[in-house]
């Protein structure tokens, strides 16, 4: 009873394997994998454009909070300067 259990799953494996194989290698699969690629790949492009105005945006903010660093470093001195002719 086993090996006719045995011999039928793999024969309907075999069947469906083959079966699988001619859908997939069909036209209409192609062109449903050439669209998704298609889709992915403007995806990553609108990604990358993100990325960079996340990155060029970073970089102003890195930029201005070492300016508002510096001024307050200099008011700091211009402060101790005045302090100490005090």
């Amino acid at each position: 009873m086993d090996l006719y259990k045995g011999l039928g799953l793999f024969a309907g494996g075999t069947l469906f394997g083959s079966a699988g194989i001619k859908l997939l290698s069909s036209k209409d699969a192609k062109k449903v994998y050439t669209h998704t690629t298609a889709a992915v790949l403007r995806m990553k492009e609108t990604v990358m454009e993100t990325v960079t105005t996340v990155q060029e945006n970073a970089a102003d903010i890195l930029a201005s909070a070492k300016e508002i660093n510096e001024q307050r470093a200099q008011a700091e001195d211009a402060t101790e300067a005045d302090s100490a002719e005090a």
